[in-house]
């Protein structure tokens, strides 16, 4: 067994996006080799509608998915398979863009505030065309595994032989919430071949068996060579988002909101949204 160290650090900043949405970018428009095959991770958060009411109007997504996690408050979602609905606090929308979708993703004001991740995950070349899929798991469909002093909630992947409701999915990530209680210590079973990141989204801890850097919230610990990851909170406890999955290590052509292999399929892409053929097929689920 080998523990897993720290390879980098990376510092969420605050971004507008949308029409309008404050938001923390915890990676994203950057590096890819470094999260690869993740793309984007944005940390939402607000109690004050003025910072997310705008949202996000009608946009097209093209070989790529994105993951919303909905901590707090609501979202509502429509897009071109049909799918209409509102996502509520404690659910997840996994949308497989595929050969191409376009949807709006509208915040709703509630007293509670908003409050959630979005992840962006890369599709291999071979399935940046696969037809679009979209699918809401809700909060109860997702099981917890727990330990001494922490529990695990899946949301996508396998852990100590308990599956996540997100199956079917291509490149066959880890994304999983943890929460570690006042002072915990404890050790998880990572693969290996898996670019791991962790991002602490409430109290602070350490991912390093020397617990020589204590991350806060809106820092992400890339971490590097192990099967193991070591894992102490605070005195205040731990939550964090786990991320993992097997690099994809190819080349990234991006843009927007489509991420292809090349800039000639970038420009196919944009082409076709302009001329209305952007569309190809998708399941309704």
């Amino acid at each position: 067994m080998k523990t897993r160290t720290i390879k980098s650090v990376l510092e969420g900043q605050w971004v507008m996006e949308g029409a309008g949405v404050k938001l923390k970018r915890i990676f994203g428009f950057g590096d890819t080799s470094l999260t690869d095959p993740f793309l984007l991770l944005d940390n939402f958060g607000s109690k004050d509608p003025a910072d997310y009411i705008a949202g996000f109007p009608w946009h097209p997504h093209r070989g790529i998915e994105t993951i919303t996690y909905m901590l707090e408050g609501a979202v509502a979602h429509g897009d071109s398979l049909g799918n209409s609905g509102v996502i509520q606090g404690g659910q997840v929308q996994w949308m497989t863009a595929g050969s191409g979708i376009i949807h709006q993703e509208m915040p709703q004001a509630t007293a509670g505030g908003l409050r959630g991740f979005q992840l962006w995950a890369n599709l291999p070349r071979e399935h940046k065309m696969t037809a679009p899929r979209y699918r809401d798991i809700r909060a109860e469909a997702m099981p917890e595994v727990k330990g001494p002093g922490y529990a695990v909630k899946i949301i996508c992947g396998e852990y100590d032989g308990v599956k996540g409701p997100a199956a079917d999915i291509l490149i066959a990530p880890w994304f999983f919430d943890v929460k570690a209680g006042p002072g915990a210590e404890f050790s998880l079973k990572v693969r290996p071949e898996d670019n791991l990141l962790c991002c602490v989204f409430e109290g602070g801890g350490y991912f390093d068996k020397a617990k020589e850097r204590a991350l806060l919230p809106g820092q992400l610990a890339v971490l590097e060579g192990g099967d193991t990851l070591a894992c102490a909170a605070s005195p205040e406890g731990m939550r964090f988002m786990l991320i993992a999955g097997k690099p994809l290590r190819e080349p990234v052509a991006w843009r927007g909101p489509i991420v292809m292999n090349t800039d000639a399929e970038l420009k196919t892409a944009f082409e076709q949204y302009r001329k209305g053929t952007f569309i190809k097929a998708g399941r309704k689920t």
